[in-house]
This record gives C-alpha cells, sequence and structure tokens, in this order.
C-alpha cells in the first residue's frame, strides 16, 4: 500500500554570516528580520516505481509578495519540449536509405574517410569507376558463405540497396558497395555496411584451437 510521510521542521538562517543573509534577502526583496520558519515537506514515492524521494519547500510570505518568481528562470510559465532525437543523432544502422538523385555528387574522399570510423571491418577502394566500400569474411566453410549471402541478403532486402557479393572458393565472402547512380559513394552505403555489421556471423566463422 501507497505510503507518504511529511516531515514538518524549522530551519533559522544563522546570525554567523549576515552579509550573505542581506545579499539573499535584498536580492529578492524581502526584509533581513524576515527570519521565517523553512518548513520542508519530505515524501515518499507512492506506487511501485521507487522513483526515489524528492523534496520541497513552501516560499516565505515576503517572497510570494515580492514576486520573485517572475524574476528568476525557470517560472510557471515557462514552457517545456520534449525533442525527439534527429537523424543525425542516431546510429547509422538506424537510419534509412533515401533516394539518390542521378544529379548528386558522389562522397567526397575525406567525408568517406570520416563516416569509415562508423563501421567496422570496412575499408574504401579507389578505383576508376569511383570510390567504393568493401569487406572480407572468412568463414569455416563454404556451406558458411553461403549462409552469410542469405542473412546478408535478408538484411538489405528492405533497403532496396545491396551491395555486390562474391563467394569466393574455398570460404571467404567478398561485399563491395557503392551507388552506381552518381558514381561513387553515398550515404546509403554507409547505412548498409552499418546494418551488414550487425549480422551475426560467430557461429561462421573458423573455430579457435584450444591448446592442451
Amino acid at each position: 500500500m501507497a505510503t507518504t510521510t511529511h516531515l514538518n521542521f524549522s530551519l533559522v538562517v544563522p546570525r554567523l554570516y549576515p552579509p550573505r543573509h542581506r545579499h539573499f534577502c535584498e536580492l529578492f526583496s524581502f526584509p533581513a528580520q524576515s527570519r521565517l520558519p523553512l518548513r520542508i515537506t519530505k515524501t515518499k514515492a507512492v506506487g511501485n516505481d521507487m522513483l526515489g524521494d524528492f523534496g520541497a519547500r513552501d516560499p516565505f510570505p515576503a517572497e510570494v509578495e515580492s514576486r520573485f518568481a517572475e524574476k528568476v528562470l525557470g517560472n510557471v510559465d515557462t514552457e517545456h519540449k520534449i525533442l525527439i532525437p534527429n537523424v543525425s543523432a542516431l546510429s547509422l544502422a538506424q537510419q534509412e536509405c533515401s533516394p539518390v538523385s542521378p544529379l548528386q555528387s558522389p562522397m567526397s574522399v575525406d567525408d568517406a574517410q570520416m563516416l569509415l570510423r562508423k563501421v567496422v571491418g570496412w575499408r574504401l577502394l579507389d578505383e576508376e569507376g569511383g570510390l567504393k566500400l568493401q569487406c572480407l569474411w572468412k568463414l569455416r566453410d563454404f556451406k558458411c558463405g553461403v549462409e552469410l549471402v542469405n542473412r546478408i541478403y535478408k538484411v538489405t532486402e528492405a533497403t532496396d540497396h545491396f551491395p555486390n557479393i562474391h563467394l569466393e572458393q574455398p570460404n571467404q565472402v567478398r561485399a563491395e558497395l557503392w551507388t552506381s547512380s552518381i558514381g561513387g559513394l553515398s550515404m546509403n552505403d554507409f547505412i548498409v555496411a552499418a546494418k551488414i555489421d550487425e549480422i551475426k556471423t560467430s557461429d561462421l566463422v573458423p573455430r579457435k584451437r584450444i591448446w592442451a
């Protein structure tokens, strides 16, 4: 059953620090002699959420008369908004591919190098046809290579932006990404690369030898 506990006690401003007390009183425009009791209410969190304890005090009568809340930040008219993270705040794997116009310029080498830090195991290829992303996987056997190709297809099917995949003997898969319509790399290539990075491959790679 939810319970609420109220603790009432008085707190008197010490006389040892009159300058600081005087400055506080002048700030809120009430006499320094108005040393009224400070009432603090401590309320225990109720329900099952266990949010913890919190407390607050009632304002002094002189504070209310001085309308001090209008002179400080955070008054009752303050508007609070919950901001939704924009696309740039999301990881590459959480973003969606967008249409690319043939008139769009390919990504520069510097921009590609910056984004390359956000994908694991991929490298840049600077070929005559433009920049490309390439990743290699060494797998346990040919059957594991076929399984990886299927997993890559399932991940990239929804993006409508497919890598060029090579299943090479005996146990290697090579994937290359680029946007052919603009002759180079676009953001879509890095988004797809990040989604491919999230594919589970631990059951496909060669097992490590354990020496007795």
